[in-house]
C-alpha cells in the first residue's frame, strides 16, 4: 500500500490518497484548536494519542456490530481508513448536559439527560456548523430519510456500548459526536472517536478529561487524553 498526495487538511488530521481508490491514510497531528480556530497549538505526543486512542474505539464498536472505516494502524499517527462518500452532518449525543446545550438553552452544566438527547449538525466551519433537523437535511439532499434513521440507529448503539465501556473505568460519557459515510449501499461509522469529539468526566469527581481541559485552559490536555486511555486499557508508546 502506497501512500500518496494529500486530498484533505483538517483542523487536526490530513487525509492522503493511496494507491487503491478504495482506500485513505488518516494522519493524526498534533495540531490541536478551539473555537472555530481562534486557538491554535501543538500539543507534543496528541496526534500518536488520538491514533491508538481512535483505533482501540473503533475496534470495540466493530465488535459490538456497528461498521466503521478503520481497517488497522499503519504507524504511531496514521490508519488506514475505506474511503467513504461522507455525509455532512453530525450526529450528537448528550447523556449530561454540558458545553453549547447549556449556552443554547441557559441550564446548568451536570444535569443526567434521560433519555439521551440526539441532535443534527450542518459540517460547516464558515457557518460554525449550524444545528439542523431531519426534514432540512433530506431537503438539501445531505441524507435521505432511510440513511438519517440509520445514523441515529448507529449513534445510540455506539453509546449503549461506550457507556458502559467508560463507566466500568469510572468515567462518565458525557456527549459526543460522530460522522457516518456510505460505503457499497451501507452506512459507516467514518472520521474518529477520541477526546478531541467528546467529553469524558471523571465519576466520582466529574474533573474534565477531554478536550474541554483545552477550551478551558485547564492544562494536562494530554496526560489526561492517555489516562483516560489507560482507565481503558490502552497502551501508548
Amino acid at each position: 500500500m502506497e501512500k500518496r498526495e494529500e486530498l484533505y487538511a483538517g483542523k487536526a488530521k490530513s487525509v492522503y490518497r493511496t494507491d487503491s481508490p478504495d482506500l485513505f491514510v488518516l494522519e493524526f497531528r498534533d495540531d490541536t484548536s478551539a473555537f472555530d480556530g481562534e486557538k491554535k497549538e501543538q500539543l507534543n505526543r496528541k496526534g500518536m494519542v488520538n491514533n491508538r486512542f481512535n483505533a482501540f474505539i473503533m475496534e470495540k464498536l466493530e465488535q459490538a456490530g456497528v461498521p466503521t472505516h478503520f481497517e488497522g494502524l499503519l504507524s504511531p499517527t496514521e490508519s488506514l481508513v475505506k474511503n467513504l462518500d461522507m455525509i455532512p452532518v453530525e450526529c450528537v449525543v448528550r447523556n449530561i448536559s454540558a458545553g453549547s446545550l447549556c449556552r443554547r438553552l441557559g441550564v446548568e452544566e451536570g444535569i443526567n439527560l434521560t433519555p439521551p438527547t440526539f441532535e443534527l449538525f450542518l459540517k460547516n466551519d464558515a457557518l460554525h456548523d449550524p444545528m439542523v433537523n431531519e426534514s432540512l437535511a433530506v431537503s438539501f439532499g445531505w441524507a435521505t430519510e432511510a440513511e438519517l434513521a440509520k445514523m441515529k440507529e448507529l449513534t445510540f448503539k455506539v453509546n449503549e456500548v461506550l457507556k458502559t465501556l467508560f463507566d466500568d473505568a469510572g468515567m462518565l460519557l458525557v456527549d459526543y459526536k460522530l460522522e457516518f459515510g456510505r460505503s457499497g449501499g451501507e452506512i459507516v461509522l467514518g472520521d474518529e472517536f477520541s477526546p478531541d469529539g467528546c467529553r469524558i468526566w471523571d465519576k466520582e469527581t466529574r474533573k474534565k478529561m477531554d478536550k474541554d481541559r483545552f477550551r478551558q485552559g485547564l492544562g494536562e490536555v494530554i496526560e489526561m487524553y492517555e489516562e483516560v486511555g489507560r482507565r481503558l486499557g490502552m497502551t501508548f508508546e
